[in-house]
């Protein structure tokens, strides 16, 4: 349980490698593997992490090892994330740039098929937004880190609640002069 069966530093480099495979791969594969998940990609993604955990762990399925194996990982994500940080040039190659899938009203098909994605899975992400069609929809970007960010086309639930509330208000304000102007004759 305690003891080691592969050398230190092996434990130690190959969940820097997986680690490092991984964000390569997801870069290429883009971004909608991060935005949604359809039945399929489920399915990659366990069997990526179950075939990669033979890659991280080795032979080796100590406890010390184990816990090994994760340290690496929390390091390596810590000290990539610290240098995009510090780099953000590189950060901007790394993520990519947001795609745009509905511009003024207008679905982008191009985009859409750049990113894998047909006209009713972007209904779907228009539903979990509160959109019932896409014709209600202005904008919608697909950001490097897998956020939807949608704008409507019509105001929003808020503001249509305001200006109802306004119209309410004014027309209240106009009986109240109608009233005062009958009684003062």
């Amino acid at each position: 349980m305690f003891v080691l069966k592969l050398p230190v530093i092996e434990k130690i480099v190959r969940p820097i490698l997986v680690y490092l495979s991984l964000i390569v791969l997801l870069r290429v594969f883009g971004k909608r593997e991060l935005a949604q998940l359809n039945p399929f990609d489920l399915v990659v993604l366990l069997s990526v992490s179950n075939t990669v955990q033979n890659a991280i762990i080795g032979d080796d399925n100590s406890l010390v090892g184990g816990v090994l194996g994760a340290l690496s990982l929390f390091g390596i994500n810590y000290v990539v994330i610290r240098f995009l940080f510090k780099h953000r040039r590189i950060d901007q190659i790394m993520e990519g740039s947001p795609t745009c899938l509905i511009e003024r009203g207008e679905v982008c098909r191009g985009a859409l098929a750049k990113e894998l994605m047909s006209e009713s899975e972007l209904l779907t992400v228009a539903h979990r937004q509160g959109f019932d069609t896409l014709e209600e929809i202005e904008t919608c970007t697909l950001e490097p880190g897998g956020i939807f960010f949608i704008k409507g086309r019509t105001p929003s639930t808020d503001q249509q609640r305001f200006e109802h509330l306004m119209a309410r208000l004014n027309e209240i304000d106009q009986k109240v002069g109608a009233l005062v102007n009958r009684e003062g004759r």
